[in-house]
Order: structure tokens, then sequence, then C-alpha cells
């Protein structure tokens, strides 16, 4: 009995002197956490501060959750979220309307809007601006090729009493506000919360026109998180999980907006300093703005910039009402 007894003894002592090599925390994370993998738009950028404080600050482990940020392939996020190769992903409301248009549409879903409204519009140099709409008539405007890009510039300009025959699009997909001065093009589509604020930190005179000013009918949404609508389905749970962390994510960026920018600055150490600080800062007004919470969409807003696309014929299906983006898995 005595051998057994010390043998009971050891084994214990053994025990404990193993679990107190393990150091604190070490027992939790080895607690399964549900992988998914989110991929970006674009590089990394202040639209997507929110995401890189979630991963940082430990809210999606908070959620059960462990967050891989991928860059996007060639054919864009879409692509690999409908795929399920990723679970959610981050594009726009204009670039989703082709694939939402099919006979059979791209199955995934806008879950959150993270900027609130478009803040996209045309830029120019202040020796040669374009101070409105009316005057890229004559203007070299540098163009993607996209025809619904290309819509929503001639409509800002005939909108404003312009002849957009009179605009020269010139495909340049690698055109900004740096190299303007020596190209052939006089203007080109920019986002506000990032080229403009790029042109403020780097002293560069500039004009600056919002298509949303000229027209609400662009004030869609752009970006939005998308998710797999099979994973949404089956894992529902798991999809409200992460937008809470996401969420908590984009709070903390507009209640601390010098500490996040610091945050996407660690993970992006490539990025200009002074563009993300001033970009966080503006953007800590446009997460939410009139929004009555983080991540809603305004059923009329989205409704009004499709049923434009059908009725200028720059889709080929009409996308029903109400369809593409939901609200439901956004937390209180």
């Amino acid at each position: 009995m005595c051998k057994k007894f010390r043998f009971y003894l050891l084994s214990i002592v053994a025990l404990v002197f193993v679990f107190s090599l393990v150091p604190l925390g070490t027992i939790e994370a080895k607690e399964k956490l549900t992988a998914i993998d989110f991929v970006l738009d674009y590089t990394p950028n202040t639209n997507h501060t929110g995401i890189y404080v979630a991963q940082a600050k430990g809210y999606f482990k908070e959620q059960g959750l462990k967050v891989s940020i991928i860059q996007p392939p060639e054919d864009g996020a879409p692509a690999l979220v409908a795929s399920g190769k990723a679970k959610f992903g981050i594009d726009y409301q204009d670039t989703l309307a082709p694939a939402f248009a099919l006979k059979k549409a791209l199955p995934v879903t806008a879950i959150a809007s993270l900027v609130q409204h478009n803040t996209s519009g045309i830029i120019s140099l202040k020796d040669n601006p374009v101070q409105r709409p009316k005057n890229m008539e004559g203007k070299a405007y540098a163009t993607w090729g996209l025809p619904i890009e290309q819509a929503i510039v001639k409509n800002v300009v005939a909108k404003d009493g312009g002849d957009p025959k009179k605009v020269k699009f010139l495909p340049e997909a690698s055109a900004n506000i740096y190299n303007m001065s020596k190209s052939d093009y006089d203007c080109v589509w920019v986002f506000y919360a990032w080229d403009v604020m790029s042109a403020k930190a780097n002293h560069i005179d500039y004009q600056y026109f919002a298509f949303r000013d000229i027209n609400d009918t662009f004030d869609y949404y752009t970006p939005v998180i998308i998710g797999n609508n099979s994973y949404m389905k089956q894992h529902p749970k798991e999809t409200k999980k992460f937008l809470a962390a996401v969420k908590k994510g984009y709070e903390y960026a507009i209640a601390h907006p010098k500490e996040a920018a610091d945050i996407l600055l660690k993970a992006a150490p490539e990025l200009d300093k002074e563009t993300v600080y001033k970009s966080q800062d503006y953007l800590k007004d446009q997460y939410i703005a009139d929004a009555k919470r983080w991540g809603e969409f305004d059923k009329d807003r989205w409704n009004r910039f499709y049923e434009w696309l059908a009725k200028e014929k720059l889709i080929d299906r009409k996308i029903p009402k109400d369809f593409g983006f939901s609200n439901a898995y956004l937390p209180e």
C-alpha cells in the first residue's frame, strides 16, 4: 500500500510540475477556435482598420474565432468567398451588381457596410482644376474601362449641364494624382478618405467633387463585407460572432483613431504614416455617420442604385428589390 501511495503521490507531484511549466493562458489557447479566412478587396488601408484592430486586440478570439486576413486574388474577393475558400471578404455594391444580375446570382451577400456613405469622386490638380462635373468637358479622364464607372461619370456631367460626349475617356488603370502632372489625363476617380487625405498629407494642391453631391443615386455602399451564403445559413452564430468582433474593432477605431492607426501601421508598415493618420481621423466620423448602428444598410439607398443600373441597361437582368444585402447578422 505504501508503494502504491508513493506512486500516486509522485504522479500528482509530476503533474503539478508539468502544469506549472505551462504559461498562463496556454490551456485556454488550446480551446478549439473556429478558423475563418477573411479576404480583403485591396492592399491594407484605413477602410480595413477595424478588422486589424479586432485581430490585434483579441476581439476575434473573444468570440471563439481565429481569423486570417488574406490578400485578394486577381479575380477579387467575391470569387473566393463564393467558392467557400474564404468565408467573408470585402467588395463594393457597384462591382457586385453584374454578378447579382446573373440568371444564377453569385452566392454571396453583403452583411455590413464599412463606410456608411460613398466617398468617391473626381480629383484634379489645382493648376488644371475640374471644379465641377461640367468642367470635365474637353478634359481627359483616366478610366478603368468599366461600363458602370463610365456611366456614372457621364451622368454627373450631364446632370451638371455638361456634354458627356466632350469628355475624353483615356484608358489608364494606374492613374493617380501623383503622376497626373506628367501624364496625358487631367482627372481621375478617387476615394476621399484615402486619396484626398494622401494629397493633403503630401501637400498637393487639388480640386475635388463627390458623385453623391451631384446625384444621390450614387450614394451607394462601398466598401461592404460580404459572406458566403451557404456558410452563413449553416453557421449563423459564427457569422454574428464575426460581425460582433468586427463592430468592436471599428468602435475602437472611432473612439481612438490615433491608436487604431498605429495598429494598422504595425500590420502594414509600408503605408505612409501621415496619410494613415489623416485618413483615420476623417473616417472616424464616416464608419457609422448618420446610421442607427455600425454596418447597417438603408434598403432604399441600396435599391435605388440597382434600379438605376437596370433603367440604364447597365446590367443584364434586373436585380430584385432588397436582394444582395442583409442586416440580419448585425449585432444590436
